[in-house]
């Protein structure tokens, strides 16, 4: 249920920390400039819209990729089916089926929000999302009345908002690590998605792991400047 847009001053950090990358963000169909269309049901089709999205854009692989949540999901199944394409994943506060039991995934601390999530108008909607994903949400009133411009400019319908969920709920990891460097990296104070999940995919691949003490969910936007860090210095030593 997130957009290009989201991403808010990371881009900007990230490309002071690492100078000359070029830097894309995407919208999945169903969200940002492509509300209009229909989100798939499928975690893998989404990688695929991203390809042709790229390719549109004349921007040619290989790649790097960076995947918040349900967007760490679309990395990993694109290096699954095309690793070819990419030098390397950053996956961020995700979780997987094949290795995570629901009620990790989705912390029960989350549940009684999913009606304003589903249901809400632009500023219920986003105001429980601000207040499950990020831990400075007290202090981001500009951040809310961005967001909620977003949602009125773009409007994310209920029937995508499901069909993401369904979509992220059903998709399953493949048992070995997609053959790319991979970091992961997690917020200790996720009120979504507990941090054990990051852990656990870390342990089982066997890849670069680092956890922030106190951040949110959405830890790009709690401190952009952290991630950007872990990112450089995982580049640097040759990720």
């Amino acid at each position: 249920m997130r957009e290009s847009r989201h991403w808010g001053e990371f881009t900007a950090v990230l490309r002071s920390h690492i100078p000359g990358a070029e830097i894309v963000a995407l919208d999945q169909p169903g969200n940002g400039r492509l509300y209009r269309s229909s989100s798939p049901l499928r975690i893998e089709d989404m990688a695929e819209s991203d390809r042709r999205e790229l390719s549109l854009r004349g921007c040619a692989p290989p790649y790097y990729l960076v995947g918040l949540s349900m967007g760490a999901m679309v990395a990993v199944a694109w290096g699954a089916r095309h690793p070819e394409e990419l030098r390397g994943c950053v996956l961020i506060n995700s979780s997987f089926g094949r290795y995570d039991p629901f009620y990790r995934r989705l912390r029960p601390r989350a549940y009684p929000s999913l009606p304003a999530l589903i249901a809400g108008n632009a500023a219920q909607r986003e105001r429980a999302i601000l207040r499950l994903t990020s831990c400075r949400g007290d202090a981001q009133a500009a951040v809310l009345e961005s967001w909620i411009a977003y949602q009125r400019e773009c409007p994310v319908s209920r029937r995508n908002a499901l069909r993401q969920l369904i979509a992220a709920a059903r998709f399953r990891a493949p048992a070995l690590r997609p053959a790319m460097p991979v970091l992961v990296l997690a917020s200790a104070r996720d009120g979504l998605v507990n941090s054990s999940c990051s852990r656990e995919l870390a342990a089982r691949w066997n890849t670069a792991f680092a956890i922030h003490s106190d951040a949110g969910h959405d830890l790009p936007l709690d401190d952009a400047a952290w991630v950007a860090a872990r990112v450089r210095d995982w580049h640097a030593a040759g990720g």
